[in-house]
């Protein structure tokens, strides 16, 4: 018989999930981005609200911007049977937690030993305790606590003194963790002069092992300073590279200067299957380990366990790794439930499966060309860190090493920045093409940025499959042109623009792309900000007809933040782009555009002089009607009675304005002809006359290859009309004229040299064209 309010406890949560893992519910105005008044928090309602509407107010929190964290939404899909385990497990401790004291302690224990029992077992470590925390730094926290504990016996009662005259020193590696000493130290009250960071191997070995021979030397230095080595955190997978330290050497060390070996990494995972390395079995044989089973099963809000061996009980109570408190030990009820319902196999199998998947992939990565792969045990690598490399060929090194002397290469001076962006864009496109795939990019020390794909932090909770990781190489296929066309072409696109006069060429080695390029506005003015408002116009415009255009290429303003003002931005190219005339396109626009600006400046200022010319010759007019009529003839009265008697006969003058000329004509030839004249003929309109002929669907900037049959057929067809011309007679000479000896052998000569050059071409030819063998029948006849 089950317990009604586990079964209905176990009911509600059902209910709750299936209700938050709904995304198929239609919200109203889901479109609409600003808030609404249900949005506004407000005071509580006395009565208080049901489960349901509850509920319903966290699915519109959780789901209401679809548009941001869609990765989140994407693992509550994957969340599983296994996951609701582990979230009952929180229900339950809550419930369990109101039980009497006495029968409190009995369950809690067993929860406790059971799953400590399952968890050595299962990684191989014999004889462990272990501490469930929530934060995974807290268990290296408490174990440092522990070794304070256990190196300074009078710490209890003397407190900071102790460590003031002996100082302690915790040694970290170089490729740990970004923060993690700093965090160490804040929390245990001791200056970061304690905390020592071990270079890693430069010369032998991975580039990602901690230096055994120089941690041995800075110990030796700091025991003849009086100072006391306490602790070392060596790393089974490196959070960049997922490589693994020498952890038996590492051991001995520890062991002789009795030193406290703690281990953490992703590789620990493997200690689980079947067959583990023998670089990583040496964990097992450390003084603590740190496992974080959340990421490696997929399960949610789960604690990560810290193993360790110590034998003094008293000691661990004191720095924190065991509580007295019952409620504390519930911790553990997600991770002991979640293991019941997996079992041994399926968590293998989780494990086994990840192990897999990096297996596919570093695979396939061998048989793809400028892929560089960084894993330390081809064999068994969990973690697959890659990038994009393409090496030069010896003549480009050659051809690079003469001109080493003058001015440096720009791709080879600046080669570990553009790979970096090269391969921060790769890593941003895969994730988001395979977003199922977990990859993500890394900043490591000694191979600048790369890409990564380590499943065991990613699989279980994105629900990674083989099918996946086919995906990923295929859309990896189909970028690697991309990438390799590019980086060729962007050393000949910076010349290009440099030879341009109006071009000026910006360099910006984090923008993934072609170049940057931005069109030099040339004024006299001394207006520095006159002079930069047009150059923005003008780009802007600059970069809008490029938009128009249609091609392959993306024209941008550049990145959101850290980009150049007033430039346009070219992204990725392929190899059939046409460099120059890419650049001459631009150019050319750039021109059209700045001289349609300055021909609406003048003809602005062309209007302006001509309205205050026409003013000066109105008046002028005027002036001189006055004369013409008389004064009598401006009286109002008298002049209407004067023009009756006597009408005065003027010839209508009147002055017209020509746009296009900028200057005042007359308008006596308009009441003459009764028509008005159009005047001069407008300039043509400045245009970039770049348009190359395209054949049909040849989208712009890209090299055309039937060019060279196309000039075959077209130099074939002008010889043979140049043989037509040379038959003709000459239209000059009468009907009974001759043509003189110089000129009859001076057009033999024409013919045989435009015959020989057309025969020359048909042979080449699969057949003559039709006009040149009526030339050559014409040609035998005379």
């Amino acid at each position: 018989m089950v317990d009604p309010t586990l079964a209905e406890m176990g009911k509600n949560l059902n209910e709750a999930m299936k209700m938050l893992e709904d995304n198929q519910r239609k919200v109203e105005e889901e479109n609409e981005k600003k808030y609404t008044r249900k949005d506004i928090p407000g005071p509580l309602q006395g009565s208080g609200q049901d489960m349901v509407s509850i509920l319903q107010l966290v699915q519109n929190l959780m789901h209401g911007e679809e548009e941001e964290e869609t990765s989140q939404s994407y693992r509550l899909q994957n969340v599983g049977e296994q996951g609701h385990m582990a979230l009952l497990g929180h229900s339950l401790a809550a419930y369990i937690s109101v039980l009497d004291r006495e029968r409190l302690r009995k369950l809690t224990t067993r929860i406790l030993s059971d799953t400590t029992l399952w968890l050595c077992r299962l990684f191989r470590y014999e004889n462990g305790s272990a501490y469930y925390h929530e934060d995974d730094r807290e268990g290296l926290l408490r174990i440092c606590r522990l070794v304070i504990h256990t190196r300074y016996e009078d710490y209890p009662l003397e407190g900071f003194n102790v460590l003031y005259t002996k100082q302690p020193v915790i040694y970290i590696s170089s490729a740990a963790r970004a923060g993690l000493g700093q965090a160490l130290c804040n929390q245990l009250g001791l200056p970061l002069s304690c905390m020592c960071r071990v270079p890693c191997n430069t010369m032998f070995g991975s580039q990602h092992q901690m230096d055994v021979a120089l941690l041995d030397r800075l110990i030796k230095d700091d025991v003849e300073f009086g100072k006391l080595p306490l602790l070392l955190v060596a790393n089974a997978g490196t959070p960049g590279a997922g490589h693994t330290d020498k952890l038996g050497r590492l051991k001995e060390l520890c062991e002789q200067y009795k030193m406290w070996l703690h281990v953490e990494g992703v590789n620990l995972a493997t200690l689980a299957l079947g067959y583990v390395s023998s670089s990583v079995l040496a964990a097992t044989k450390c003084d603590s380990m740190t496992l974080t089973l959340g990421s490696w099963l997929g399960l949610p809000a789960v604690p990560a366990v810290t193993l360790y061996r110590h034998e003094d009980p008293s000691l661990s109570l004191a720095a924190g790794l065991t509580s007295s408190q019952p409620v504390e030990k519930l911790r553990a009820l997600p991770l002991w439930l979640s293991l019941q319902y997996l079992g041994h196999d399926g968590i293998v199998e989780r494990i086994k499966h990840a192990s897999q998947l990096s297996q596919r992939l570093l695979e396939n990565l061998k048989n793809l060309d400028f892929i560089k792969t960084s894993v330390e045990d081809e064999l068994s690598s969990p973690v697959v860190v890659f990038k994009f490399f393409q090496e030069y060929s010896k003549r480009d090194q050659t051809s690079h090493a003469a001109q080493a002397s003058t001015i440096q290469h720009p791709i080879i001076s600046n080669e570990g920045h553009i790979y970096d962006t090269f391969n921060q864009w790769l890593g941003e496109q895969l994730a988001q093409l395979v977003p199922a795939s977990g990859v993500d990019v890394v900043e490591l020390e000694d191979e600048g940025t790369c890409v990564r794909f380590s499943p065991l932090m990613t699989s279980a909770v994105l629900g990674t499959e083989i099918q996946d990781i086919d995906h990923l190489v295929d859309c990896l296929k189909m970028k690697i042109p991309v990438l390799t066309s590019t980086l060729q072409l962007r050393g000949e696109f910076e010349q290009e623009v440099r030879r341009t006069v109006s071009l000026l060429y910006i360099e910006d080695l984090g923008w993934p792309g072609l170049g940057v390029v931005r069109y030099n506005y040339h004024s006299d003015e001394k207006n520095d900000d006159k002079q930069e408002k047009e150059l923005e116009k003008i780009n802007t415009e600059l970069l809008k007809k490029l938009n128009e255009l249609e091609s392959d290429l993306t024209f941008s303003l550049g990145p959101e933040f850290g980009g150049q003002k007033n430039c346009v931005y070219i992204g990725m190219v392929t190899e059939d782009l046409d460099v120059s005339e890419l650049v001459e396109t631009i150019a050319a626009t750039g021109r059209e555009i700045e001289e349609n600006s300055r021909l609406l400046e003048n003809m602005t200022e062309v209007v302006r002089k001509g309205i205050q010319e026409a003013q000066l010759q109105l008046q002028k007019a005027n002036e001189e009607r006055l004369l013409e009529e008389g004064l009598l003839r401006q009286i109002p009265v008298v002049g209407s009675v004067l023009n009756w008697f006597s009408p005065f006969q003027a010839s209508p003058k009147g002055r017209t304005f020509n746009l296009t000329a900028g200057s005042l004509e007359s308008t006596e030839s308009t009441y003459v002809s009764k028509a008005q004249g159009t005047g001069s003929t407008p300039p043509p309109t400045p245009t970039s006359s770049l348009a190359k002929q395209r054949l049909p669907g040849q989208k712009a900037f890209k090299r055309s290859l039937r060019s060279s049959d196309g000039f075959s057929e077209t130099s074939s067809i002008s010889h043979c009309d140049d043989l037509d011309k040379l038959d003709q007679r000459p239209s000059n000479l009468s009907p009974g004229q001759e043509q003189g000896p110089l000129e009859v052998e001076r057009a033999e000569e024409q013919k045989e040299a435009v015959q020989a050059k057309t025969d020359t071409e048909d042979i080449h030819s699969d057949q003559s064209p039709p006009d040149c063998t009526k030339a050559e029948d014409q040609a035998s006849q005379r």
